[in-house]
């Protein structure tokens, strides 16, 4: 088998030297998914609804669909990687495509814009999945390093997330003197270059690895050859297509079902394949789709960044630094403070889980979930005071509390999503890793296309409001409390059946 078992890799900063070259890929992916994260519903009801509020509805349900997609797909991505040509060549494909897709939504057509998202969704799908599962590779089992590690690698991710609205966003400004939607395209186009410079930094690095990821894991006897990945690409076409009808013709709505209907099916996958290896890898199984569950619910609310969060800071929060209206912050940069956050945090929240694991200490995975969700949950909270106690004579809120929304989810954020990366290498049937990592992002694509549903309904037909603003986010706040409440009460259940899993 194709494992990192057998391999010795150097070491650097305590951690294998592979582990950095993937850190800067990811890096630049990032900054070209944060690139165009921020802009699209803004965009979208600029451009495409000469800025009437009321498109804002649309645009989260879009922006919803597109981000559910661009995880979902990556259950397919994991399994193309594990079965038919291997983890390398699937990310190098991946990266190829969402270049592409990332240079045609400059086009200021709807048709062509969508069509652009769909082959960013189908790049997505073959990179995201199978670069967090080289991460996991580098690191033996039962390696205490492993969870820092993927601190580590989700501090590149969050790297490139705040540089990246920072540039793009003063890109976006009046600095051409156009139009601030007609720039856009220079955003997208920025991204779209970072994009490239992803894929050739791991066409580059890839050497380090070893070997690892060439050949499909279940199958090392088997070559990678040229009619494999050609199957690929075909069916890369053909899926552009099906994605863009399930993202513009569809709905969100419809999506829903479609994703329930899928994250049942690998459900079944992997529970068969969990019987098979025996009744401590069934009980594995269980526990992640449990943990799966309460995964959905964190991203359902924390995707509210791209969609009501943007609305709100752009429509009901006085970004007039100075009072004087000499410098507006602008909307995009909101959204750099969540990863300004993680990288000011990670450290902090791996330092605790060392200094705790040293003593024996350390919280289990479901209970870090818990206190992800309760996070979160704080962040929703600051909201819901500062549009009851905060709103000035003029509709407006201050700054503060979206900062601080930002930065009490960034923590929240931190409790699940690296741990989430790192349990799925554990916990999986060692045959299905990427498809159980495919499933994982599966859930990430539920929570997010009903995020676009739940920012549709807070922006309502006429754009939001302070009081659509107050009740969308008062229903998170419960929400979000009573589920991490649950599982904190739940924990040693699911503990008992990871079976020693750390």
């Amino acid at each position: 088998m194709n494992n990192v078992a057998a391999r010795q890799f150097d070491t650097l900063w305590g951690h294998p030297k592979p582990l950095w070259m993937l850190f800067m890929a990811e890096f630049w992916e990032r900054f070209a998914f944060y690139g165009i994260r921020w802009a699209l519903t803004l965009y979208i009801v600029a451009q495409f609804y000469e800025g009437n509020a009321a498109g804002e509805a649309d645009a989260s349900r879009y922006y919803g669909a597109y981000l559910a997609l661009v995880y979902a797909t990556a259950i397919f991505g994991g399994y193309v990687a594990d079965r038919v040509i291997g983890y390398q060549r699937s990310i190098l494909l991946g990266a190829v495509v969402m270049s592409i897709g990332l240079f045609m939504i400059m086009i200021p057509s709807l048709e062509l814009f969508l069509l652009g998202l769909a082959v960013i969704v189908v790049g997505n799908g073959l990179f995201k999945p199978n670069i967090s599962t080289l991460v996991g590779k580098l690191y033996e089992q039962g390696d205490d390093r492993r969870d820092r590690g993927f601190t580590i690698f989700y501090m590149g991710i969050n790297l490139g997330g705040m540089l990246s609205p920072l540039i793009t966003g003063w890109l976006a400004s009046e600095i051409f003197g156009t139009p601030q939607h007609q720039n856009y395209k220079a955003v997208f186009g920025a991204a779209g270059v970072g994009m490239l410079l992803s894929t050739v930094w791991f066409y580059i690095g890839r050497a380090q690895l070893k070997g690892i990821g060439v050949v499909p894991e279940d199958k090392p006897e088997d070559k990678p050859d040229a009619k494999k990945l050609a199957y690929v690409v075909l069916g890369v076409i053909a899926a552009v297509p099906v994605v863009y009808f399930l993202m513009a013709g569809m709905g969100a709505q419809t999506l829903a079902w479609v994703l329930g209907v899928l994250f049942i099916i690998v459900a079944l996958m992997l529970l068969a394949e969990g019987k098979q290896t025996g009744t401590v890898q069934m009980h594995r199984v269980c526990a992640l789709l449990l943990l799966f569950g309460f995964n959905v619910t964190f991203w359902m609310f924390f995707e509210q960044a791209g969609s009501s969060f943007n609305f709100l800071a752009q429509n009901l929060v006085n970004r007039d630094v100075f009072g004087d209206a000499s410098f507006i912050f602008p909307t995009g940069w909101f959204q750099s403070v969540n990863s300004m956050a993680i990288i000011i945090f990670a450290p902090i929240i791996s330092a605790i889980w060392y200094f705790t694991s040293k003593r024996k200490m350390e919280p289990t995975i479901p209970f870090k979930f818990g206190l992800g969700l309760l996070g979160n949950a704080l962040g929703f909270l600051v909201l819901m005071y500062a549009l009851t106690q905060l709103v000035d004579g003029n509709g407006l809120i201050p700054m503060w509390p979206l900062v601080l929304c930002y930065v009490l989810q960034s923590i929240g954020e931190l409790c699940l999503s690296p741990i989430g990366l790192s349990m799925v290498t554990k916990l999986a049937p060692v045959r299905y890793v990427g498809l159980a990592m495919g499933a994982w992002f599966l859930s990430i694509a539920t929570g997010n296309n009903l995020s676009g549903l739940l920012a549709g309904e807070i922006s309502g037909e006429t754009g939001m409001t302070v009081e659509s603003a107050l009740a969308g986010f008062s229903f998170s706040f419960y929400l979000l409390l009573g589920a991490g409440i649950v599982l904190l009460l739940i924990s040693p259940l699911i503990n008992k059946l990871m079976h020693g899993v750390k």
